[in-house]
């Protein structure tokens, strides 16, 4: 099977896996404990913490791990907003995108119904949410701006850095989603002028379950727990921390970027654009400018889409549209943003590759679309 999907999840790279099984057998007791083998357990976390802060430019003390981005999400908008915080109490207004992952925009949708007003902003025709349109949405009373990093189904990178000077210089909390940017792109939170930033270890080949929100200044600032437990992480997410998850985590952590940045010295999609052009398939590559160099989103215009999946159901696994909404007949919530049909979202295909894809399998995939045309 020719793995064409890890924009929705990485395989788990083989140390991952080592790590994980060695912790499970070694590592097995409660970090909170205050006895020899728990307090090994802390410190293995404590670790893994120095790892993703120094990924990101930020503080040990301002990363909470979570169990993955739809959680630190979750904890980053309602953490923030439905706290204490008396600098916050009468504002009542969120600028997020029509392009989000599906999580913040269901996140928007609950915060509406508890009286909160929630603007969509619209990409522009490259695919992008730019800092004036998060400026030009700006109220006096808005609270907090939420635009992702990447695009999960175009690859796409907003403009983060100008988005984040935007709102420091008109005091508005900045909530950013980098689940599918960490490790494959520079992040610097000082720069980009985040408050928030959600991540998850999968997209990154770590094990599903385990993520992290960086927040910053944690220990000065009202967040309300989304799961109240027994003072876990700074008394912000409740629950026995998943220490196995966590050091597995760290190994993605560690080792990622690396063999990410061999993978992107292959220029497999460039390879996959010239041999899709040298069989003369005819296709659009929807959005554009700065990009991550493993996922991008193609329209086939003259292929059968049922014949190319029937074809290959068992040898290419494809992605229509994103991962949370590919088993529904409506078109992407993203791709109709862009203002596209029905039928232009059907033969539409988010490619991400693999780090260890070959240009054999990518001629394989190019002669699969070509003989479904």
């Amino acid at each position: 099977m020719i793995y064409l999907d890890t924009a929705a999840s990485y395989p788990l790279l083989p140390e991952v896996k080592e790590t994980l099984i060695k912790e499970f057998e070694n590592h097995y007791a409660n970090s909170a404990a205050s006895h020899y083998l728990g307090e090994e357990v802390n410190k293995s976390i404590n670790r893994v913490r120095e790892m993703l802060a120094d990924e990101i430019g930020a503080f040990p003390s301002e990363i909470v791990f979570t169990s993955g981005a739809t959680e630190s999400n979750n904890l980053a908008i309602k953490g923030a907003l439905l706290s204490k915080d008396p600098k916050l109490k009468s504002k009542k207004h969120i600028v997020t995108s029509a392009i989000e992952h599906k999580c913040n925009l269901a996140i928007c949708n609950y915060m509406e119904s508890l009286g909160f007003e929630v603007t969509y902003l619209m990409p522009n025709k490259n695919g992008l949410i730019t800092a004036e349109s998060v400026k030009g949405a700006l109220r006096v009373d808005t609270a907090l701006v939420s635009i992702m990093h990447a695009n999960n189904e175009l690859g796409t990178l907003n403009p983060i850095k100008e988005i984040g000077q935007v709102c420091f210089e008109n005091d508005v909390l900045f909530h950013c989603d980098a689940a599918q940017s960490l490790c494959k792109t520079e992040i610097d939170v000082d720069n980009f002028n985040v408050d928030f930033m959600s991540f998850s270890a999968h997209k990154i080949a770590g094990p599903k379950g385990i993520g992290a929100l960086y927040i910053r200044d944690l220990r000065e600032r009202e967040i309300e727990p989304v799961i109240h437990g027994a003072g876990q992480e700074q008394g912000v997410r409740g629950g026995t921390v998943a220490s196995p998850l966590i050091a597995a985590f760290g190994t993605a952590i560690e080792l990622f970027p690396l063999r990410y940045k061999e993978f992107s010295k292959t220029k497999a999609l460039e390879f996959f654009k010239e041999s899709l052009q040298a069989t003369g398939i005819t296709y659009s590559e929807n959005g554009h400018g700065e990009k991550l160099s493993h996922c991008c989103s193609f329209t086939f215009h003259d292929v059968k889409v049922t014949k190319l999946i029937r074809e290959n159901d068992e040898k290419i696994a494809f992605a229509q549209g994103s991962a949370c909404s590919s088993k529904e007949i409506q078109a992407s919530h993203v791709l109709t943003a862009l203002g596209f049909s029905r039928e232009e979202a059907e033969k539409t295909f988010r490619i991400s590759f693999p780090l260890d894809i070959s240009h054999e399998q990518i001629s394989f995939v190019v002669n699969a679309i070509k003989k479904a045309t």
